[in-house]
């Protein structure tokens, strides 16, 4: 019996839970689906992206196996990262892998910055200035936690503002490994010291002077010696 028109005319599974999986993730990056939150049940899934029960269950286990989603047993499946590369690079985190970090971080930041020179915004500047007021007011209070935390925003203020939407995206998927690593330099304390100065860097990047930028964000990631 020859195959009737709608059978016919629809794509091949492999491509309708492609399709899928590409409408959970634009649903999640846009922010519909926040990070930690819980996503629709499966049924509510099928009706709103007007597919089959299969095709769904497929495309969330794909996302489940990426790292993206988490299914909890009686709970429902949730949100628990926005970029597939994360969890690769949590998993790959360990202490003896933290020079490699710094050297990736540098490999970002430093181009960054240099970037974030020559294209930052009064937007850019306004969020620049603020996380580096927290990472001050951190500081000077002694709120390890918190110093760590602001250091981390403004590392990422820095890459946002280079626009580069692929370098952020690359940039975020450090994101743990950029913690552990200002966690480690400060080796759990802040001790004066241990102190590094981010306001040139914040200057030179609004004075619009991109040589002076990278250098000023390559001076604190210089490799330890003997690491």
């Amino acid at each position: 019996m020859p195959p009737s028109v709608d059978s016919a005319a629809a794509p091949p599974r492999g491509h309708r839970v492609r399709q899928t999986i590409a409408q959970l993730r634009e649903r999640i990056l846009g922010g519909e689906w926040p990070l930690g939150g819980r996503i629709p049940t499966e049924p509510q899934l099928v009706a709103a992206l007007g597919v089959g029960r299969n095709t769904v269950r497929e495309a969330v286990r794909a996302l489940v196996h990426a790292g993206v989603l988490e299914c909890r047993q009686g709970s429902g499946t949730y949100v628990v990262s926005t970029d597939e590369l994360a969890p690769v690079v949590a998993r790959r985190l360990t202490a003896d892998r933290m020079a490699e970090v710094v050297e990736v971080r540098r490999a970002f930041e430093v181009e960054a910055a240099r970037l974030a020179a020559l294209r930052r915004t009064a937007e850019d500047l306004a969020a620049l200035d603020g996380a580096l007021a927290a990472r001050e007011v951190a500081w000077r209070e002694g709120r390890f936690d918190e110093f760590v935390a602001a250091d981390a925003a403004l590392h990422t203020a820095v890459v946002a503002a280079a626009h580069n939407g692929m370098l952020a995206e690359l940039y975020a998927s450090v994101g743990t490994a950029l913690h552990s690593t200002i966690a480690q330099s400060m080796g759990g304390a802040l001790e004066p010291e241990r102190y590094a100065d981010h306001s040139r860097l914040v200057e030179a990047i609004r004075a619009g002077d991109p040589d002076r930028a990278a250098i000023e964000a390559g001076a604190f990631l210089e490799p330890t010696p003997g690491a």
